[in-house]
């Protein structure tokens, strides 16, 4: 009878808290759910408040499997903001030979996409900004700051800015990531609206910086003069306005 208790008592389904069975999985595809659940943990939580624990169970992985692929915590932080920074640029990549205006415009639009598609990504990647620039971290965020500064200075045809214009795109690609985390946040105006706000802000900041350099003011011309000449859907003729 013991014996047949036992068997009885091992064949009862699993019930309560415990935790779902686990899937076998590739190690690409496991590792890529562990970095999924934690950039969704630091999009919410600062990485401190972030353990292992958290995103072992927010991927419904062990423990053990976590520290198995990545090392530690700060292993998988860098991991995790390196994945979202890679399908951020690859998002970002030309594409086409277009006016320089338009391709920045269809270049913003792209990066809308990112920030819609993946806003766990896009939040810990800027969330992993000035408070954590130090080490690798920063290493990361700057990496991706600086791919979009080369971006904007090939869809403009410049080669080398000097300091005032590079000082206009870096300031711009600021705002365009903080207008990401608002909109991400209160999502209280129109996509396309804001997209064609931040390309007549980029006009904007290129006008006061033409006051200072003649560089940037031939740039503006340019810019100016090729829109005027072909009017696109990205412009500010698209919402009836007049150009700059």
């Amino acid at each position: 009878m013991g014996s047949t208790s036992g068997a009885a008592e091992r064949a009862k389904p699993v019930t309560g808290n415990a935790r779902p069975a686990r899937r076998r999985l590739s190690v690409d595809r496991r590792r890529e759910e562990l970095m999924a659940a934690a950039l969704e943990l630091f999009s919410r939580r600062d990485a401190e408040y972030v353990s292992i624990d958290d995103v072992a169970s927010a991927a419904g992985a062990s423990r053990a499997l976590v520290y198995h692929y990545f090392g530690g915590k700060q292993e998988l932080y860098v991991a995790a903001l390196k994945s979202a920074a890679a399908q951020l640029e690859a998002r970002l990549r030309p594409q086409g030979d277009g006016r320089p205006l338009a391709e920045l415009a269809d270049g913003l639009s792209r990066y809308f996409d990112f920030v819609e598609e993946h806003a766990a990504g896009f939040a810990a990647l800027l969330k992993g900004g000035p408070a954590n620039s130090s080490g690798e971290i920063g290493e990361v965020v700057d990496a991706v700051r600086h791919r979009l500064l080369k971006l904007i200075m090939k869809q403009m045809r410049v080669e080398e800015p000097g300091p005032v214009l590079r000082v206009t795109l870096r300031s711009w690609i600021a705002s365009v990531e903080t207008a990401g985390l608002d909109w991400l946040e209160r999502r209280d105006i129109e996509r396309p609206a804001l997209e064609r706000m931040l390309v007549g802000q980029m006009v904007a900041l290129l006008g006061a910086a033409a006051e200072h350099d003649p560089q940037v003011a031939e740039l503006l011309d340019d810019l100016v003069r090729d829109r005027a000449s072909r009017p696109d859907r990205h412009g500010p003729e698209a919402d009836g306005q007049e150009g700059p």
